[in-house]
């Protein structure tokens, strides 16, 4: 079963994330800030990780995908950045950090799902 790691200090936003992965095959893990998402990513492992990037602490999620993508137990690791932040130059900041993918809030339900299956193909 494959692992998804989910890094948003807004609760209601990973709620909205766990609820529309819940009938995917998948074990879901959450994190409220960069930090505990190293920890957790260190330890679970995951195949992919939604990470916001403005979150509270020290570690921004630039710097997690960037802790995540220069690991090499994590090379695998795909990150999927998260943000409401949707200029050009922030998507270019996330994939310069190492992001597979960029999604710009608010994103639908569809958007989550059609990524999630780019990077957690179906067994």
């Amino acid at each position: 079963m494959k692992k998804v790691l989910i890094v948003e200090d807004h609760a209601d936003i990973r709620r909205l994330i766990r609820m529309s992965l819940e009938f995917e095959n998948c074990e879901l893990h959450e994190a409220p800030d960069a930090a505990v998402g190293w920890e957790m990513a260190r330890e679970i492992q995951p195949d992919l990780v939604f990470l916001d990037v403005m979150m509270p602490g020290e570690l921004s999620g630039l710097d997690l995908c960037r802790a995540i993508k220069g690991n090499p137990h994590m090379g695998t690791v795909a990150v999927v950045v998260l943000s409401a932040r949707g200029s050009a130059a922030d998507q270019e900041a996330g994939l310069r950090a190492g992001a597979d993918a960029y999604l710009v809030k608010p994103f639908s339900v569809m958007q989550l799902l059609d990524t999630f299956g780019r990077f957690v193909p179906v067994n």
